[in-house]
């Protein structure tokens, strides 16, 4: 599920290890002889939606000494506490040394993906689907976006660069909801645009827009918004949504609820990685 030939994922992943490591492990090096090999393994401490364990084939690949990575879990799987994620063998000094990178990456991303799959669970059953946003660690917006995807919602424009969302900013600074629609007519990429009051509700639908986003409203608030806009449009809400209230909004009649909570509030889940000499 994890495109490892990206280079924002390779980027990441070299990033990481230089950071961790620098000029070398010193206390490794100095209390673990060399030629000494080990098997290390991944275990999950508490319920999970995994994601990321693809990653460490490529994040032992930058280094020596790895003879194997076994995956027993794969992005978008759960495991239940006690469950073995991946297994790897080789130098104790290379799995000592990449111990942390590789849990940073699978706890975040694990993290990143259960949270997704609370969301995606919280709108079961209705016509409703979940989006992330652009509110992702710097430099982990592809992993972040791979996680969530893992976790069961669909991802929402990877940068601003393939889709155009207009928001209120936008508007102000091109001076209106219909200057705003004018300059990107005949576009070839999705257009959405955000509208703050029914004025501009009222104004977007008579420029042909056809998709809509509506911020910062309750979910009756929202379900009148949807009624004056009588199917003419898709729609997305958003604004302090959160597991509690997704379904709300969802049952409001809403195509789509973005969480930007999903990237930008999700905990690193417990993982723990245990050595053992061969």
């Amino acid at each position: 599920m994890f495109d490892l030939s990206h280079p924002d994922v390779i980027r990441a992943v070299q990033a990481a290890l230089a950071e961790d490591i620098g000029t070398g492990d010193i206390t490794t090096t100095l209390t673990v002889p060399a030629g000494r090999d080990a098997s290390g393994a991944f275990y999950a401490r508490e319920p999970m939606v995994v994601a990321g364990t693809e990653l460490l084939p490529l994040i032992y690949g930058q280094m020596t000494g790895v003879a194997s990575v076994e995956l027993l879990k794969s992005s978008g799987e759960r495991a239940v506490p006690g469950e073995c994620l991946a297994r790897v063998h080789g130098s104790a000094r290379t799995l000592l040394t990449a111990e942390r990178t590789a849990l940073n990456f699978i706890q975040r991303l694990s993290g990143v993906a259960t949270l997704a799959r609370h969301f995606a669970d919280a709108l079961a059953g209705t016509k409703c689907r979940v989006l992330d946003t652009r509110k992702t660690t710097p430099g982990l917006r592809v992993l972040e976006k791979l996680a969530s995807a893992a976790g069961g919602i669909t991802n929402h424009r990877q940068g601003l660069f393939d889709a155009i969302l207009i928001k209120n900013n936008h508007i102000t600074a091109a001076g209106g909801v219909r200057a705003a629609l004018a300059a990107v007519a005949g576009q070839a990429i999705p257009v959405e645009i955000e509208v703050r009051t029914i004025a501009e509700l009222d104004e977007a639908l008579e420029c042909g827009a056809q998709r809509l986003l509506l911020d910062n409203l309750t979910p009756e608030q929202a379900r009148e918004w949807i009624a004056r806009i009588g199917g003419r449009a898709s729609i997305e809400l958003s604004g302090g949504i959160t597991l509690e209230t997704a379904r709300a909004y969802a049952e409001a009649g809403a195509d789509f609820v973005s969480a930007g909570a999903i990237t930008h509030s999700a905990n690193a889940l417990d993982i723990n990685f245990r050595l053992a000499l061969e």
